[in-house]
């Protein structure tokens, strides 16, 4: 192993400005993940850069599996605009659905 390897990168540490809940989207700069866990402000604490989860989604959107995903800062949409592509859908949603399943893509990329 590298002298100067830290970690697998599936997971980080970030400093949480304001309460976080475990399972909420979390944007830090271009990063993109979900809590692991409770995260108080000021605290450091996990997020997942990768894996498949049930997140918040923008109402009124149907989307097809394997749509590209973007991070409204509250919500999941399948319009790129200025949002960050996080990943992609796993499954087709609904209009009606207010949870959309998305498989992250390990950071937030600008369209």
């Amino acid at each position: 192993m590298a002298k100067n390897y830290i970690m697998a990168g599936d997971t980080i540490n970030i400093i949480a400005g304001a309460n976080i809940a475990s399972g909420a989207g979390v944007q830090v700069g271009r990063i993109f993940g979900v809590a692991a866990n409770d995260i108080a402000a000021g605290a450091e604490g996990p997020i997942n850069l990768t894996g498949v989860y049930d997140l918040p989604k923008t109402a009124a959107q149907a989307w097809t599996a394997g749509a590209l995903i973007y991070w409204t800062g509250t919500a999941c949409t399948n319009v790129a605009a200025s949002n960050i592509l996080i990943g992609i859908a796993t499954r087709a949603q609904l209009a009606a659905d207010t949870i959309g399943r998305v498989r992250l893509n390990g950071a937030g990329i600008t369209p």
